[in-house]
């Protein structure tokens, strides 16, 4: 006679995803946070993390998914010594294919002018882009190798950039997935939600413009006081100048949506040669590229105003300008 063998307990979680268009649903926010505390623990089999990973990502998550995946990954970060201050949070996951990542200068112009960034991201999942470590590398930058020494980092310069792979590795193997899956998955969604150093305000881009309302909800559910995410280019945090930018945000407990009209009436060229030396170059006032510095100042204005450093866009396009045109060019 055979025994019955014991249904395993993250099999809950796969049958609520996959009982079909009439019986499946979305998680609930706990549902998710237990979910997700198995797959961290390593108490899911790999086949089971597969199905979950592409049942969520054929129905897309939900704002109460992604916070219940957040709380849990926050819960198994190594313990750093918090004893500092960080004003952004800046997330950098996707990687550039159109355009180099000029967003970076913005982050260098803001930790110039006493704001507090810390930068988090990954790399390599996605063929044929340009990812934010392999460029602060050839800028001669050390990325940080632990929380501790982010923390260090920022102390010293007001800027870190940590590779997930040292905040959550479980989190790091699960968005490499990508090139043996075929596609992304809901994990390249709650990584740029995990403010793992707690800053007082995040800024969050996105590719797909309907995931903005559910970033923007999800911090809502995480009680994220101040943060502000948009359909950034490539998929990074990055205004682009040629296009409106809407900005959605979260400000106390309220939400809003604020429309940042395009700086240019007619859209650039993509550029030929994606060159990481020509951020170098452009910061030393080596060479001029029109596209490049308004994205820069545009994505700087938008984080100025997230922080409370500018009322109006006016302003924080005014202060962002200013910022570019005292940049310290000997220093960078």
């Amino acid at each position: 006679m055979t025994s019955l063998q014991t249904e395993h307990p993250f099999a809950e979680f796969i049958k609520i995803l996959g009982k079909g268009k009439k019986g499946s649903r979305s998680l609930t926010q706990d549902e998710a946070y237990r979910a997700m505390g198995l797959i961290l623990a390593d108490k899911v089999e790999a086949i089971q993390l597969g199905a979950f990973l592409m049942l969520m990502r054929v129905k897309e998550e939900t704002a109460e998914e992604l916070a219940g995946f957040v709380q849990a990954a926050r819960e198994s970060f190594p313990v750093a010594d918090l004893q500092t201050r960080v004003d952004l949070d800046w997330s950098s996951y996707a990687g550039k294919r159109r355009h180099l990542p000029w967003f970076l200068l913005s982050t260098f112009l803001l930790a110039e002018n006493g704001v507090r960034v810390f930068m988090h991201g990954a790399g390599g999942h996605t063929q044929g882009r340009v990812y934010t470590h392999n460029v602060l590398h050839v800028l001669g930058y050390q990325c940080a190798s632990s929380m501790d020494e982010a923390v260090m980092q920022i102390n010293e310069n007001n800027f870190s950039y940590l590779s997930l792979e040292h905040i959550c590795p479980k989190l790091y193997d699960m968005i490499n997935l990508r090139p043996i899956m075929g596609l992304r998955s809901p994990v390249h969604t709650l990584v740029r939600l995990l403010n793992p150093l707690n800053a007082s305000h995040t800024i969050q881009g996105i590719f797909h413009p309907s995931y903005r309302q559910v970033h923007q909800k999800a911090a809502l559910l995480l009680n994220q006081s101040s943060m502000a995410v948009i359909k950034g280019e490539g998929g990074e945090t990055e205004r682009n100048p040629d296009m409106d930018c809407l900005v959605q945000s979260v400000k106390n407990q309220q939400l809003s949506d604020e429309h940042w009209p395009a700086l240019f009436a007619r859209r650039h060229v993509k550029s030929e040669n994606l060159d990481p030396q020509q951020l170098a170059d452009l910061w030393q006032g080596k060479i001029r590229d029109e596209f490049a510095e308004a994205t820069i100042i545009g994505t700087t204005a938008i984080a100025l105003k997230l922080i409370n450093k500018a009322a109006s866009q006016q302003q924080a396009h005014d202060l962002a300008t200013s910022l570019w045109l005292q940049r310290k060019a000997k220093q960078f």
